[in-house]
């Protein structure tokens, strides 16, 4: 992220400090002014670009400032202090939400923006920074970079920052369900829209020659340009329909709007609306979902929508069966859920767990450690995988006790990470059923082990890493109401100690009584003195 560029770094960091000490302590209410400024300057460099290509081509052009004049950037922004914050709340907003012939989503979601900056002063600072970022300058990859970086400052910002779902667990899951050119992907509670613009990442660098790639000390890709995409109308529908995302947050819409238009979505499909209500009824509409919905979470039971064949008002469970429900047949998806998902007993999660085991191929859990959402959460979670349709055979488990960066609240970067062996198991995992094939052991913790040196061979490499993952029959869960957590199959260890033979443990054990008759007889010696 943002590789080689500390500068551009250093100009985000004095941003944020400069609306914390102008009296935005709220984060997200920072972000979200941030991100009507940096709009209303690209606003007005695509109005410019638009007017410089329709001369070229000898066109008729329309500006969107036309009878307005005094909205754009480059004449507020140089007004004094007092009267451009007249300006921009008086008249620019009032432009801003009055777009309503422009097509952009975007657009539409300004129609509910206010501007909320205090300060004079605070206004001037912010103007001259997002200046200086040249932001309309910067290529696409650039763009993206510095509103992610303004995004990562959430979660080190305040209490909000629950609600991003860190980068490199995003990343993870995207590369376990490997999302194609022509999936239309979804998440149905998007946040800043980071699983989907990793989708639209990841597509990209799949489609991108290696000599073009370059890659940041992150691992994230750099100058997707797409070039193996030879269909014009794939590479339109990519990035106009195929992502899709909904919140019931507004502020949180507008701020995965952004982070999407500055990732080259030009036209970002994300939607204002609760997916658990009775408002929403999509249904088998897409190929992939990715999310981290909300748990623990309350919700209105009076508008929940009928189409819940779970009676809970718990989200963690609604949200698993919507994203069934909103998959095609076939599709795939990868959802993270509190652990209570994997083993609560009651009749709901079970039933839930006979949707995932019953009704679909559930491919995988992975077990994540409960540090991975610090400092704001220490709930334990795992990432669900499944496919809508197909039979479960087995279930891969993957134990995680790392993810790169340590479990405090800290999270400093350690070299201790089972993501890319996780990765590599994954690519695997179809060969794990036959490499366990005879050997419960591996799958129930029984105490059959194969004497054939064939099956010894095979084993090497599973038994290498069978501390982290396990293969588990299908029959074995059902049998155990559906239990999903790996604690429940994890075969137990067992330490071999080889003991001295008796009759020399016997002869030490006299030495020693020897040894200690000696030394009271010592003792008493040294009493009588």
């Amino acid at each position: 992220m943002l590789t080689n560029s500390t500068t551009l770094k250093q100009k985000i960091d004095s941003l944020w400090l400069k609306f914390f000490a102008g009296g935005i302590a709220n984060p997200l209410t920072a972000i979200e002014q941030m991100s009507y400024l940096i709009f209303l300057k690209r606003l007005e460099d695509n109005d410019n670009s638009n007017a410089a290509m329709a001369k070229r081509r000898n066109e008729k052009f329309t500006s969107l400032y036309k009878g307005n004049e005094d909205c754009r950037w480059s004449h507020w922004s140089h007004l004094p202090g007092d009267q451009m914050l007249k300006h921009v709340h008086n008249v620019v907003f009032e432009f801003l939400r009055n777009l309503g012939g422009e097509t952009s989503t975007f657009t539409q979601h300004m129609q509910d923006a206010y501007f909320q900056i205090p300060k004079a002063t605070l206004l001037q600072e912010a103007v001259n920074i997002i200046e200086d970022l040249q932001i309309s300058e910067q290529n696409v990859d650039v763009q993206g970079d510095i509103y992610e970086y303004l995004l990562s400052r959430i979660s080190q910002s305040g209490r909000n920052g629950q609600f991003r779902t860190p980068r490199h667990i995003i990343r993870m899951m995207v590369k376990l369900v490997d999302p194609k050119i022509g999936d239309r992907i979804c998440d149905p509670a998007c946040g800043t829209s980071g699983f989907l613009f990793n989708a639209y990442m990841h597509i990209l660098e799949q489609n991108t020659s290696k000599d073009v790639l370059d890659y940041d000390e992150e691992g994230m890709p750099h100058h997707l340009i797409g070039d193996k995409i030879t269909d014009k109308k794939l590479f339109k529908f990519l990035k106009t329909h195929a992502l899709t995302g909904y919140d019931f947050d507004s502020t949180m819409t507008r701020i995965g709007a952004m982070n999407l238009m500055l990732h080259g979505i030009d036209n970002p499909n994300i939607k204002y609306t609760d997916t658990l209500s009775k408002s929403y009824n999509e249904k088998e509409l897409y190929n992939i979902v990715l999310a981290n919905p909300p748990f623990k979470g309350s919700i209105d039971e009076n508008d929940v929508n009928q189409r819940f064949k779970t009676k809970t008002k718990k989200t963690e469970l609604l949200f698993v069966e919507l994203i069934y429900d909103l998959l095609v047949t076939g599709g795939r998806a990868a959802v993270i859920v509190p652990d209570g998902v994997l083993f609560g007993t009651s009749k709901t999660h079970i039933d839930i767990r006979k949707i995932l085991i019953d009704n679909c191929k559930l491919e995988g859990i992975i077990s994540m450690p409960s540090g991975v959402f610090k400092p704001y959460a220490g709930v334990s979670t795992a990432v669900v995988i499944f496919q809508k349709g197909g039979i479960t055979d087995n279930v891969w488990f993957y134990d995680m006790e790392a993810d790169g960066f340590t479990l405090d609240d800290k999270r400093n970067k350690t070299d201790k990470n089972d993501i890319p062996d996780i990765l590599a198991k994954w690519k695997e995992k179809d060969r794990h059923p036959e490499l366990t094939e005879g050997h419960p052991e591996l799958v129930s913790g029984s105490a059959s082990v194969s004497e054939s040196k064939e099956a010894k061979k095979m084993l090497k490499q599973v038994q290498h890493d069978k501390k982290k993952w396990i293969c588990v029959d299908v029959k074995d869960i059902r049998e155990n109401k559906y239990d999903l957590s790996i604690s429940r199959y994890k075969p137990i260890e067992y330490e071999e100690i080889v003991y001295e033979k008796p009759d020399v443990i016997m002869e030490k054990v006299l030495k020693y009584e020897a040894d200690i008759a000696e030394n009271i007889s010592e003792i008493k010696k040294y009493l009588k003195r």
